[in-house]
């Protein structure tokens, strides 16, 4: 099957109040051939960097959770081949130029897994449990969609062969403590909400263990120690992540007993 007739890229980002990233991001995308930000209502200048990008098609849209988000996002484009970005994300001119070559000669592979760099304020975390990592970044949007009955950790399904990248994508995951507290905090409740929906109930000895293991599990299995301070506070906080997914699960399931008829 040639997955190359069309070789035109359409980058899509969604978006809820990221003006501190966008004008980096948005400033070096002029190789694609159109750019969809879907925006979430942001209380901050995000709308009007995008606006200010002429090149730039701002649309806003109620934000469910990240798999209807996404989905929405690859209907908006007008190309086959799409190319997600978050707003925390860059593109090295090494891999721009793989990007382009790929779907240009491409006859093979419907979507292509990206390795990353992860930053932690701007220097390199090489360890942590983040090493190995690959995400689903660009793609066939005939031949992929997220699956719905994720809330975050978006999974792709993807109908054909999947390629992998050879230059990694930047991210700026961890620009400082607090900003990325408050991001795992947000993505523990979205992964309790997913648990409760699928009917799974919380666990006093889970609660207790399992932040525990991810932590010794990332930082000493996986060499966060290697990388120092910063190697604490991540495997600190992804482990504290687990435990807001625990805590709020519990939550869940007392509000619904409450509210439950006797």
């Amino acid at each position: 099957m040639k997955y190359n007739h069309n070789t035109e890229i359409s980058v899509l980002i969604i978006t809820l109040n990221e003006e501190k990233q966008m004008k980096a991001l948005l400033a070096d995308l002029g190789f694609a051939d159109e750019i969809i930000v879907v925006d979430s209502f942001s209380a901050d200048n995000t709308e009007a960097i995008c606006k200010s990008f002429e090149n730039v098609k701002f649309i806003q849209n109620k934000f469910e959770n990240y798999s209807d988000q996404r989905n929405f996002a690859i209907l908006q484009a007008k190309n086959d081949w799409v190319l997600f970005l978050d707003a925390d994300e860059r593109l090295t001119p090494e891999l721009k130029n793989e990007i382009l070559v790929t779907v240009k000669n491409n006859e093979t592979y419907a979507a292509f897994l990206f390795p990353r760099t992860f930053m932690f304020e701007n220097k390199v975390l090489h360890f942590s449990g983040n090493q190995n990592d690959k995400i689903f970044r660009l793609f066939h949007k005939k031949y992929a969609e997220y699956i719905s009955d994720r809330l975050i950790h978006e999974k792709l399904k993807v109908d054909g062969k999947i390629g992998i990248l050879k230059n990694k994508l930047i991210h700026y995951s961890y620009a400082n403590y607090d900003s990325y507290k408050s991001k795992i905090i947000r993505y523990g409740k979205f992964k309790a909400q997913e648990k409760f929906i699928r009917k799974q109930k919380s666990s006093d000895l889970l609660h207790l263990f399992h932040p525990i293991y991810n932590f010794l599990y990332n930082y000493l299995i996986r060499l966060g120690f290697l990388d120092g301070k910063k190697g604490v506070l991540i495997c600190y906080l992804n482990a504290y992540c687990i435990h807001i997914r625990y805590q709020e699960l519990k939550q869940l399931w007392n509000k619904r007993k409450k509210l439950s008829p006797k």
